[in-house]
Formats: C-alpha cells, sequence, structure tokens
C-alpha cells in the first residue's frame, strides 16, 4: 500500500502547470504592411458600435472553445480587416500581457498581395484604419504616465479574521501607462502602446536596425 507521501510526490510530478486557466484569454495580430516601400504598422480605430469606441487597437478578439491562440488571432483579423487568411504571414509570437482578469497573446504578421488603400474593414467592428512607419516607432520611445491601483474590498470582507482587522493598510499599487502621441495627431496607449513598444524593442535588439 503505498504511502501519502508517495501519492503526494506522484501527483505533483505529474502535475503541468495552469497558471492562466481562470483568465480570459485574447489575441491579435500585430500586421506590418508595405507601403511606399516602407514598412508600417497597421492600427485600427474601434467603432462606435463596440465596447472602447475610438480607441487604436490591433486586429483580434477572445479565443474560443477549440481553437489556438494564433488561430483565433487570424480570424479576428480576416473579420475585421475583411482579408483572406492567406494575406496573413504570421511571423512570430513576442511576449504577451496579462492582468488581474485576461491574458493577450500578441503575434506578429506580413500582410502580404494587398495594397493598404484596397483594405475595407467592417464597419461593425472598425471605424478606421491607420499606419505607422516602423522606422518612426524604433526611433521614438511613448511617454510613460503613473497611476494609483487602489485595493477595493466589499462590505462582507472577513476583517475580523485579521490581525489587524479594519485597521489593515493595503498597499497601493503603481503602474506605468504609455503613450504614444503621433504627429499625425493619432495617439497610442494602453496594451495597444505596451505590445507597440515590445515589438519596436525586439527589432531594435538587432544591431542592424541601429543607425
Amino acid at each position: 500500500m503505498r504511502s501519502k507521501e508517495e501519492d503526494i510526490r506522484k501527483i505533483m510530478a505529474n502535475y503541468r502547470l495552469n497558471r492562466y486557466k481562470d483568465k480570459v484569454h485574447y489575441a491579435v495580430i500585430i500586421p506590418l504592411i508595405q507601403r511606399g516601400g516602407e514598412w508600417h504598422l497597421l492600427y485600427e480605430v474601434r467603432s462606435s458600435l463596440i465596447s472602447q469606441p475610438g480607441d487604436t487597437s490591433f486586429p483580434g478578439g477572445r479565443v474560443e472553445p477549440g481553437e489556438t491562440f494564433q488561430q483565433a488571432a487570424i480570424r479576428e483579423t480576416t473579420e475585421e480587416l475583411n482579408i483572406d487568411s492567406n494575406k496573413i504571414e504570421v511571423i512570430g509570437e513576442i511576449d504577451g500581457l496579462i492582468n488581474e482578469v485576461s491574458v493577450i497573446h500578441s503575434y506578429v504578421a506580413l500582410i502580404k498581395g494587398i495594397n493598404f488603400s484596397d483594405i475595407c474593414p467592417n464597419e461593425k467592428e472598425v471605424a478606421y484604419l491607420f499606419t505607422i512607419p516602423l522606422e518612426y516607432l524604433l526611433k521614438n520611445d511613448p511617454t510613460y504616465y503613473e497611476a494609483s491601483v487602489l485595493t477595493e474590498v466589499g462590505d462582507d470582507f472577513p476583517y475580523h479574521l485579521m490581525a489587524h482587522g479594519e485597521s489593515y493598510q493595503f498597499r497601493v499599487g503603481k503602474r506605468k501607462i504609455p503613450f504614444y502621441n503621433l504627429p499625425s495627431g493619432e495617439y497610442l496607449w494602453g496594451f495597444t502602446a505596451s505590445m507597440t513598444q515590445c515589438f519596436a524593442d525586439i527589432i531594435r535588439s538587432d544591431h542592424k536596425w541601429i543607425s
């Protein structure tokens, strides 16, 4: 008869990490498209008919059951940009973003076989598109603004079980929110700005891009 120690050892040896099983997963494409012989990043301005209207984002959305993260990113991009999946060539994945409730998986893709001017996005989801030259993003970092993150608990929070009761001082968290204020009058901020800078940093890490 196995001991409980042996059972625990076996269970732990077979366990596979699943840190984010309770979070909602999203996947986006960071699209690169050529304009005038130069590579640009393509952005969407969200339609007034969906959440966060007027914000700038990359194409993407929620991962559906049975999809891989990359499949979800491609599907959402085809739906939002109204282009065929064969015009989307995924060339890599960059660091994702994680917050309290969700995980965003980010894929870099080349948009091939179609001109920017010929892309007619889904007007139910996208107000309009614009691009930013990659060279500009390699030479210009965002400005960061600090925000406080406070802990708020409900009326039923069990203060009576804590050593200091209601006098307990929760820490005030700090986060830095990136903003790109672009010469065109457009702007990037939050997750979109973070993913943009992450991609730019990766490209900059190759000395060939340093002028």
